[in-house]
């Protein structure tokens, strides 16, 4: 849906003050680090793809465990990622160990499609997590669950964290629950132990709510309280963390498998009263790293706490990018919780710490991916342009990565730009980077780096393009903390450019 210029002048000033705030976190990596990049496929110890969607993390001890789900989808997506699709199919459960929360051992398929002879013959997990319950010193696995029995939330049991588990029970009513049932959903472990299951209702999902697991042995689901309901639209992608006495539960907007912004509303009791709604701060620009709330990963450690952003992005069944696990750092101003959007920072589980990684692409919504649908106003960038229809737009399909790519065209005369102001940046010399294409015959189409305490530098595009073709500009030597990036054409009727996968890093 094409958008009136008055709606975008508005957004662009909300983009800019997103855009321009700089990340905060600790800015110097210890030894123990270990550097974490976002935006690829995640690879296990043994350099295999790690497959695990809408899943949770457990701690035992000093080790991690990662539990989700490998779809069939998935694997088709990773050996071919230029096309999304629409293999939803159970595949297994799988479960990884880690004690710095970046180097991931598979230890295995905790469940698959029948487990021990039990009739799992599950077409759909999903959403699920592992509790310890002392009293039984069971590992309980809760999910939401869809087989030819029917729907509902499944339990299952082992006495390792590591499997296999047995299949229990499926509960199909929640009391006190719109529709009788869950929506999306995640277990959280309170930092007394207590378990609790935060979850929005199966239908419009529109009211959230939270209840505590059966304290004997944490197979069912007591009645829930509901702490909140949304006005604006339904919530998916539940998940709370507590840090510094507040309980947070956030989620993401209906949107099925695309990204979406952070929603968040806070309490001082894990069952209320909780605060309005908010939207979390660093999401907005590029959709929290186009991604979807999944879980919150609290790193408590010797020289501090670091709360991670555990997001899913679906990018075999929505193609918008590469990777499925996309992890961020959060910050905070008081209470108000900021997400660092990141492709590569530095973790220091040990520590309890973080740095900002010196590979990190400083650039919101890079590839275009966030946004969803057809548009002209893209989350993270800002426009101008001389006429009265819109040449800058973004365009699915034949893009360098994903779905989606920007372009500038129309079938007149015109002069367009599309930019993103970048600030907070450490003074040093930059590299910019992005991936073009064009028409040429325009009597100027260039990449530009300016406001960055030098002279403004170009790279020409005004010649025909046909293929992809990356476009680099180095040596930018940044002294003001900020750069301008962006794309300017004068065109002639006809005339196009399309633009994706930018890159500014630190060299």
């Amino acid at each position: 849906m094409r958008r009136f210029k008055w709606l975008s002048m508005l957004q662009s000033l909300v983009l800019l003050a997103v855009v321009a705030l700089p990340f905060i976190g600790t800015q110097t990596a210890s030894a123990a680090s270990q550097t974490l990049n976002n935006d690829v496929f995640w690879k296990d110890t043994s350099g295999n793809p790690i497959y695990s969607q809408g899943g949770n993390i457990l701690k035992v001890g000093s080790t991690y465990y990662w539990y989700g789900v490998k779809y069939n989808g998935a694997v088709t997506y990773y050996n071919n990622p230029s096309a999304k699709n629409s293999d939803t199919s159970f595949a297994a459960v799988t479960c990884y160990s880690s004690t710095d929360l970046v180097n991931w051992t598979f230890r295995g398929n905790v469940i698959t499609g029948a487990t021990d002879g039990s009739t799992w013959d599950a077409d759909w997990l999903g959403r699920l997590g592992v509790v310890y319950n002392a009293n039984t010193q069971k590992y309980v696995l809760i999910t939401q669950y869809a087989g030819p029995a029917g729907g509902g939330v499944a339990f299952a049991t082992s006495s390792s964290p590591t499997g296999t588990f047995t299949f229990h029970h499926v509960q199909t009513t929640i009391t006190n629950v719109v529709n009788n049932m869950s929506g999306d959903q995640s277990t959280f472990v309170d930092d007394d132990g207590k378990a609790y299951l935060v979850f929005s209702n199966a239908n419009g999902r529109s009211h959230l709510y939270v209840s505590q697991l059966r304290a004997s042995d944490y197979l069912n689901i007591e009645p829930a309280v509901n702490v909140y309901n949304s006005s604006a639209g339904g919530r998916e992608g539940n998940a709370m963390f507590h840090y510094n006495s507040l309980y947070y539960l956030c989620s993401s907007d209906l949107h099925g498998w695309n990204a979406s912004q952070t929603y968040c509303v806070t309490s001082s009791s894990i069952q209320g009263a909780y605060s309005g709604e908010f939207v979390m701060s660093g999401t907005s620009a590029d959709f929290s790293h186009v991604s979807q709330t999944s879980m919150f990963i609290k790193v408590t450690g010797t020289s501090g706490t670091t709360i991670l952003f555990g997001g899913d992005r679906w990018s075999d069944f929505a193609g918008n990018g590469i990777g499925y696990n996309q992890w961020m750092p959060l910050s905070f101003t008081g209470t108000a919780p900021r997400m660092n959007s990141l492709s590569q920072f530095n973790l220091d589980a040990a520590a309890g710490t973080w740095s900002v990684g010196s590979g990190n692409n400083y650039v919101m919504n890079p590839s275009y991916e966030a946004d969803r649908v057809d548009q002209n106003d893209l989350a993270g960038w800002l426009t101008w342009d001389n006429v009265t229809d819109i040449p800058n737009a973004n365009v699915s399909g034949g893009a360098h990565s994903g779905r989606w790519s920007a372009t500038q065209y129309l079938a007149t005369a015109y002069s367009a730009s599309r930019y993103q102001n970048i600030t907070g940046l450490a003074n040093g010399t930059y590299t910019l980077k992005v991936w073009v294409k064009s028409s040429g015959g325009q009597s100027t189409a260039q990449i530009f780096v300016k406001n960055y305490g030098g002279s403004e530098l170009d790279a020409a595009i005004n010649s025909s393009i046909g293929n992809w073709t990356q476009v680099t500009i180095p040596n930018i030597q940044v002294t003001n903390g900020s750069a301008q990036i962006g794309v300017y054409s004068v065109a002639n009727a006809g005339n196009w450019v399309r633009v994706d996968d930018w890159s500014f890093t630190k060299n």
